[in-house]
């Protein structure tokens, strides 16, 4: 799908605040509240825009500690791993990635222990290096147009 300019900032409108009203966005780049649901369907339609998220801050919720794992696979457990990852509900993302570990991993987790006993359960597929995450420096910054 060709993205004009209009498409663009109801694009960035929606990235800021995706909650806001059409009518809202329509007030901000200059057309009717229908052009821009009409130009928001085409988006979704297409898989421009592949849905609407909510972030739940884990630390407000109990757990203590974020991570980022990367796990190299033993010979044969490639396969095992990517459909077993999928069941872990300390895993907020997972990316099969190049180089000389084949996934990383963002999770969260209560504590100490609890990192314990996940990565326990991981080294059965291969081996891993953990990361433990500080703070935050650069989240869901917008997508701008391809130059």
């Amino acid at each position: 799908m060709h993205l004009d300019e209009l498409n663009w900032k109801i694009l960035k409108c929606l990235q800021e605040n995706a909650r806001q009203n059409n009518s809202e966005i329509g007030r901000q780049v200059g057309i009717t509240s229908p052009a821009v649901s009409e130009r928001i369907k085409k988006m979704e339609d297409a898989g421009v825009i592949q849905s609407y998220d909510t972030y739940i801050s884990p630390y407000e919720i109990g757990y203590q500690l974020k991570a980022i794992i990367t796990l190299r696979a033993f010979m044969g457990m490639l396969k095992p791993f990517m459909e077993k990852v999928k069941t872990y509900d300390e895993v907020l993302n997972c990316y099969r990635i190049t180089g000389n570990e084949n996934f990383v991993m963002e999770v969260v987790l209560k504590n100490q222990k609890h990192l314990e006993a996940f990565i326990d359960q991981l080294i059965v597929y291969g081996e891993t290096k953990t990361q433990i995450v500080l703070s935050k420096v650069v989240q869901n910054k917008p997508i701008k147009p391809v130059r």
